[in-house]
């Protein structure tokens, strides 16, 4: 029997099974409400809400301290001494690297096509929200991290949601944060094997099978598949061995690079199109408030945009403050500054690039996925940069597969700690996580596994359900975490204390030794 028809078995079993239940999940979690002619899923809705209310709660703070988290990034204020295993930029690039991915390229595409021009600057507007939510998550991922003997750190919703409950609501918090923190491991550990492993080295096995020939080509053999597939395993397992601070220093220049690349190719579309520019910004604005032929009217553009970029930025979903809570830090309101910029990179600034690229070089693909022909979100964006530079589906193959690798990488992290959380952080049982962590990444491309990859979509959205229901509640010692960092701030700039002015959390400890 041919490795082909063995895959080919393995999917058509795997589905035959998962299908009913993939499809009940996906319909409670994904739910949707008719809204003005169009649908609207509630946990859209849910995650735009609690951006809408951290926004309100923290007083815009992704504008008013959008300096001083640049600052924060930039090491201006790091202090000697800090507890953690990464800098605060390393930590960003980590967290950035979970979420830029296939869908910065893809799914703006696909939302643009739906939702028309317009569904950019909904676009836009839902990711300054998320940055209020992601600065919530990731101040609490840092407040109750926990610090091992070994100086490795673990953070994240298993972390916060139970000590934080537990130090507000007492014994009752206490058993409700342990039960949602073991809900919350395995939401992450299944979507990190699913979503963030397998289907991103399928995806970019699949852009590099496109560009080599197709199926007759160089790698669209089932050798070649395995070869691709042992090859990032490889890669991934090398890195993943040396843990966050390895991850950290991997992504804190592939992320840069990864960016870099796309970005420019974005501008030099952009620059030859120059004299289009005007009308495509004038195109996304009106096409916000008066869109023409998407279902539902303004309503149908605003909920694809929010949905893009709710899927996107990830912001709420508790997977960032994972990255996050690893960074070297006295305040954990500091490192939650530097994760608000987090949804600024990856949807105000990638995925806007992407929607005004194809905006712009307006190719007959997108025209005809916006007459309803079924065309792949990548055709699109790439056939958008074709316009101008013909070979540019080989550097958007090198873009995927640096989006894709990163990805796989920083999930892989994820995971490690949600694996840990529920069968402990023994040498056997880190090992064997390892082991099946790089498993996954060779039979990504083998399989397919699309009703698996489904059902991790609707679990880790299920997750943001748990999670911002903790945010509400621990709101207010962000308040206090925030206020805080605010004071140092103010006295450092003033010069009331230096670099070696030892802080509270010193003081403390210093009087604990004692």
């Amino acid at each position: 029997m041919s490795l082909d028809s063995i895959t080919t078995s393995v999917d058509e079993a795997v589905s035959g099974f998962f299908e009913p239940i993939a499809t009940w999940l996906g319909e409670v979690v994904f739910y949707s409400v008719p809204v003005g002619g169009t649908a609207l899923p509630l946990i859209v809705a849910w995650l735009v809400v609690a951006g809408l209310v951290f926004t309100a709660w923290f007083g815009l703070v992704q504008i008013r301290k959008f300096k001083l988290a640049v600052d924060v990034v930039r090491g201006k204020y790091d202090e000697k001494g800090s507890t953690g295993e990464v800098n605060h930029f390393q930590a960003l690039t980590a967290a950035v690297s979970g979420t830029v991915g296939l869908g910065n390229i893809a799914g703006v595409a696909v939302a643009v096509s739906i939702g028309g021009p317009g569904a950019t600057f909904w676009m836009i507007l839902c990711g300054l929200l998320g940055m209020a939510t992601k600065f919530v998550e990731v101040t609490l991922g840092v407040k109750y991290r926990e610090v091992h003997p070994d100086g490795t750190v673990s953070g994240g919703p298993m972390h916060y949601l139970p000590k934080g409950l537990a130090e507000r609501f007492g014994k009752n918090g206490k058993t409700l944060g342990k039960v949602l923190a073991v809900m919350a491991s395995f939401m992450v550990l299944f979507f990190g094997l699913f979503g963030g492993n397998l289907f991103q080295v399928n995806q970019s096995y699949a852009q590099l099978v496109s560009v080599t020939g197709g199926e007759d080509g160089l790698m669209g053999s089932s050798a070649g598949a395995l070869f691709f597939g042992i090859l990032v395993a490889a890669l991934v397992g090398i890195v993943l061995l040396g843990g966050i601070r390895s991850i950290a220093n991997v992504t804190s220049k592939l992320v840069p690079a990864m960016a870099g690349i796309y970005i420019a190719a974005c501008l030099v579309v952009i620059l030859v199109h120059i004299t289009a520019v005007p009308a495509a910004i004038a195109t996304i604005i009106e096409g916000a408030f008066n869109p023409q032929g998407v279902a539902g009217g303004v309503l149908g553009a605003l909920i694809i945009g929010f949905k893009r970029a709710a899927f996107s930025n990830e912001a709420g979903l508790g997977s960032a403050p994972i990255a996050h809570s690893a960074v070297k830090t006295k305040h954990p309101a500091s490192e939650g500054l530097v994760a608000l910029l987090e949804p600024f990179i990856d949807t105000v600034i990638i995925c806007t690039m992407t929607a005004l690229t194809i905006v712009i070089a307006n190719p007959a693909s997108w025209a005809e996925a916006r007459a309803g022909e079924s065309i792949g979100g990548v055709t699109i964006t790439s056939d958008a940069f074709a316009t101008v530079m013909p070979w540019f589906p080989y550097i958007l193959t090198v873009a995927v597969m640096l989006f894709a690798i990163s990805t796989v990488l920083t999930w892989g992290y994820y995971c490690m700690k949600a694996w840990a959380h529920l069968f402990g952080r023994s040498q056997a049982s880190e090992i064997t996580f390892k082991v099946i962590y790089t498993l996954f990444a060779v039979a990504g491309t083998l399989l397919t596994l699309q009703t698996l990859i489904d059902m991790a979509d609707a679990v880790l959205f299920m997750l943001a359900v748990i999670n911002i229901i903790g945010l509400y509640l621990l709101a207010p010692v962000v308040k206090r975490e925030l206020n805080s960092f605010l004071e140092f701030v103010r006295a450092r700039d003033a010069g009331e204390i230096t670099d070696d002015t030892p802080s509270d959390e010193d003081q403390e400890s210093a009087k604990a030794t004692v």
